[in-house]
């Protein structure tokens, strides 16, 4: 083959430190668009972001020539200063270090599209902590709670 073709999606969850609720819903289309734009400057681009005001889902189109460590702290760096400098101007602002992310076969977008879309209806019956529990177990991952709530 004279070419590489690839197409990894990728289900990516990450939320602010300590799950503070700093993305106040009249900006948050806004840091999507931001965010969607480091996305397509990574030749990663987002299909759908959503959120609420204390994490992040974004559903994306894995670059062949990127890593997906570079990809989220692009995307988390950039946005990160965005709200600090351009956006609402939230100066204590930061990202989790961690991030969650799954794999999503073709047949499963539209699904994951509107799981990410409805998530304001999606967290009045459900925590963040019951839905990353929710996510681990639907996609095969053990983990140390732990390491996951700091």
């Amino acid at each position: 083959m004279s070419q590489s073709l690839v197409k990894n999606l990728v289900h990516l969850v990450y939320s602010t430190k300590q799950r503070q609720p700093w993305i106040a819903k009249n900006y948050r289309d806004d840091l999507y668009a931001y965010q969607a734009g480091i996305f397509k400057e990574w030749a990663s681009p987002a299909l759908v972001i959503g959120g609420v005001e204390d994490h992040v889902h974004a559903l994306f189109s894995l670059s062949k020539n990127h890593a997906l460590k570079k990809i989220v702290e692009e995307v988390k760096t950039g946005s990160s200063k965005w709200m600090k400098n351009e956006g609402p101007r939230v100066v204590d602002f930061y990202w989790q270090g961690g991030y969650a992310a799954f794999s999503v076969s073709q047949s499963n977008v539209e699904a994951v599209k509107r799981y990410i879309k409805n998530q304001e209806k999606h967290h009045r019956k459900m925590t963040f902590q019951d839905e990353l529990r929710e996510l681990f177990q639907r996609h095969g991952i053990e983990f140390d709670e732990r390491y996951v709530w700091d």
